[in-house]
């Protein structure tokens, strides 16, 4: 733990606890350290409700927690889900949960049970998939992200050992059957990685060696970054062209695939083939007055390169009066006074433009770039904008915006009332 600090003094911290062996192991070491810096831990088991026995799983754990005098709570995915693809929506919804938690409850390190054995798997899947040097650098230790630091504390520790650990403390814990079940790929590569050769701990130092690697570039491109992008509060950026063209095109590539994937408010950046394209289009003065990638669309401005959301990949989503919801994955919005409407949050586009330079023809001096504006958010009453609160434009409800992706670019949030 000393390795992945600094920590408050008195660490509350919370642990992602499933229930099975690495994680149970993790929760009772975990707990032991905060009470001994004078803090505190709390389990955090999700319950995706993707199984008869669940709910039962989830109550165990409680049980266990509380034998041990550990704080533990439930989190349950609520709705419906996915047909496809359940696997990929069941873990982006329990990081979901877990750092909403965190965030709501102002804990700001969450601890992931991920052991040098899950590193090699990771490290072999996506050698076979292709994988370039962050991919092969395999989990990282630390992650910030804006509502938590994910922290790994047992990447260098064997499968084995956490179990006699937990055998040690006479703790029992749960077998998840899909950990045996072959139709999954990393259940197929577990297999195939005992009965070969390749040694688990020397893929695992590989990965350390690469992760070092790869931190070394993040900080050059979050170093290029500082100097050369700039963000506004509605979500979009401006990129000094200067002093992109100037970096090595490692750094710029990588700088170019997070400022996307921090406007877009996408999961991923865009396949390499087409950012590389899109790179070198700029830097060699090529690149047509506008392009889109990612979700994203990129033009050529008057002060560099605007980089702002697409108008036509933003969604319209229903408003529930008083409640805060997210909206097109970047901005956090709260609405109130809207009882008496029924109001749909969604991009300006160019319809909701003109109506309001219409009856208000002062805002196309507004300072933002025409780019920018048809991505930003807009209450709408049926097909008519009654508030765009980026622009000061409307009234009769009351609208608090913060532009949040995420993976944002910078640590502070924006605020828009």
């Amino acid at each position: 733990m000393a390795a992945l600090g600094p920590f408050e003094p008195k660490p509350r911290i919370a642990v992602a606890v499933s229930g099975g062996a690495d994680s149970m192991t993790l929760a009772l070491l975990a707990a032991g350290w905060a009470r001994k810096a004078g803090g505190a831990a709390v389990a955090l088991t999700v319950d995706h409700g993707l199984r008869p026995e669940s709910a039962a799983e989830a109550r165990q754990v409680a049980r266990w927690m509380r034998a041990r005098k550990i704080a533990h709570r439930t989190l349950r995915w609520a709705g419906a889900k996915p047909e496809s693809n359940i696997a990929a929506a069941a873990r982006a919804a329990r990081y979901a949960l877990l750092a909403d938690w965190c965030r709501r409850n102002a804990v700001l390190h969450l601890l992931l049970a991920h052991h040098l054995d899950d590193q090699a798997e990771t490290v072999l899947i996506r050698l076979a998939r292709g994988s370039g040097l962050d991919g092969l650098a395999g989990m990282a230790a630390l992650a910030e992200l804006p509502d938590v630091r994910l922290l790994r504390p047992l990447l260098h520790v064997p499968r084995e050992r956490l179990r006699v650990t937990l055998q040690k403390l006479h703790q029992s814990w749960l077998e998840d059957p899909t950990n045996r079940d072959p139709a999954y790929t990393r259940v197929r590569v577990r297999v195939a990685l005992a009965e070969s050769e390749v040694s688990p701990r020397a893929l695992a130092e590989t990965a350390a060696r690469l992760g070092r690697a790869r931190a070394a570039l993040e900080l050059e491109r979050a170093r290029l970054l500082a100097r050369a992008a700039w963000i506004h509060p509605s979500g979009f950026a401006r990129l000094d062209l200067t002093l992109f063209k100037a970096a090595p095109e490692e750094i710029g590539l990588r700088a170019l695939a997070a400022l996307l994937r921090c406007i877009s408010g996408g999961a991923y950046p865009p396949r390499f083939e087409r950012l590389q394209r899109l790179y070198r289009e700029i830097v060699s003065g090529r690149m047509p007055k506008s392009r889109t990638l990612g979700g994203c669309l990129v033009a050529r401005g008057r002060y560099g390169l605007v980089v702002a959301r697409e108008p036509a990949a933003t969604p319209s989503t229903p408003v529930v009066p008083g409640k805060a919801m997210r909206w097109d994955d970047r901005f956090e919005i709260a609405v109130s006074g809207t009882a008496k409407r029924r109001l749909t949050v969604a991009g300006i586009g160019a319809q909701g433009w003109a109506e309001i330079v219409g009856k208000a023809p002062e805002l196309r001096k507004s300072g933002l770039p025409i780019e920018a504006r048809m991505g930003l958010p807009s209450l709408r009453d049926g097909n008519h904008v009654v508030v765009a609160p980026h622009l000061g434009y409307g009234r009769g409800s009351a609208v608090r915006v913060r532009f949040a992706p995420p993976s944002a670019l910078a640590g502070a949030p924006f605020f828009i009332v």
